[in-house]
């Protein structure tokens, strides 16, 4: 069973906590069976939260003590009101070592700075709370900052932009494990969108790790233009180099093939159709660029581990 190891240092922010600890909760109880082991870990002290002003309003006292992350397969960090400082030496080591093992590890909010203050997210990209942005980036120049994203995930490493973000980030991890139909089901159950409105992303592979300018408007121009049969030349054609040129150059600045992003970016498209409208699902698969049903749903199933229409009816409470 994967063991999800929430951290409660002292200050810690309650509803960053919670948040954590209820999402794969319901996870598994959306699941019909146990797929997740959830423990709050700490000092088995009342640890005071986090209050802007005043004194705390409440305590809280963990499940188990810091040994029990020993075999966590996610540890996430909640914020708290000490963040900003240095972690204490068991919180550092007790990252390194969850790392060093495979496991992941996730930071909420300003738990980024205890995360990063570690090195790994080195070389990786984060994001925090945008009041914190400017802090974060003076004190950690070798991380790659992404303000502009709800959260960020590479190589086990993950980071969520604040509290609300931070539901996004473990609904995406639950999908990670147990497929798009749980974490729709998970997401109905907590009265949560799996995508944020707004032009924000919610599913880290709905934008490339990076968009480098000389590639920007070419990305933009082909998810404008999913229904069409685009093919790598048209592609390269649209942004002014040679096919052999514009793969290299997308590889290096996307961190993916060309064809790769365009079938993610698709099956990303039908789930959003698949939420918000009631199409036929053949009309949708053509809506994206899938020439067949058949193709559409192998995609789909190869991203997403569920099929368009279990997904849609998870989404929508069974009702389709």
């Amino acid at each position: 069973m994967h063991r999800v190891a929430v951290l409660a240092q002292d200050d810690v922010v309650g509803i960053e906590l919670a948040t954590a600890v209820q999402v794969f909760e319901i996870a598994n109880f959306k699941r019909g069976a146990p797929a997740y082991r959830v423990g709050v870990v700490g000092s088995r002290e009342w640890a005071p939260s986090a209050a802007l002003t005043g004194p705390p309003s409440f305590s809280v006292r963990a499940e188990h003590d810091w040994s029990w992350a020993d075999g966590a397969d996610t540890v996430v960090v909640p914020a708290t009101g000490g963040s900003l400082d240095p972690p204490p030496a068991r919180v550092r080591d007790l990252l390194l070592a969850a790392h060093e093992r495979g496991a992941r590890v996730a930071s909420l909010c300003v738990g980024a700075f205890t995360v990063a203050a570690t090195g790994l997210m080195d070389g990786r990209p984060a994001t925090t709370h945008w009041h914190f942005a400017d802090e974060f980036a003076r004190r950690f120049p070798a991380v790659r900052l992404e303000t502009d994203r709800l959260f960020t995930g590479q190589d086990g490493v993950y980071s969520a932009a604040g509290v609300t973000a931070a539901l996004d980030l473990c609904l995406h991890l639950v999908e990670l494990d147990l497929g798009a139909g749980v974490a729709a089901a998970t997401a109905r159950y907590l009265v949560a969108p799996m995508r944020r409105e707004g032009g924000q992303s919610q599913f880290i592979d709905y934008r490339p790790p990076a968009r480098p300018d000389e590639l920007a408007a070419t990305l933009r121009w082909a998810e404008e233009h999913l229904a069409e049969d685009l093919t790598l030349a048209d592609l390269a054609r649209h942004a002014a180099m040679s096919p052999r040129t514009f793969s290299r150059r997308f590889a290096a600045g996307v961190g993916t093939t060309p064809v790769h992003w365009l079938l993610r970016t698709r099956v990303r498209r039908a789930k959003e159709l698949l939420e918000v409208t009631d199409l036929p699902v053949d009309r949708i698969a053509r809506e994206v660029g899938f020439r067949s049903p058949s193709t559409f749903r192998h995609h789909f199933g190869r991203f997403t581990r569920t099929t368009p229409r279990e997904y849609r009816r998870s989404f929508s409470g069974g009702r389709g």
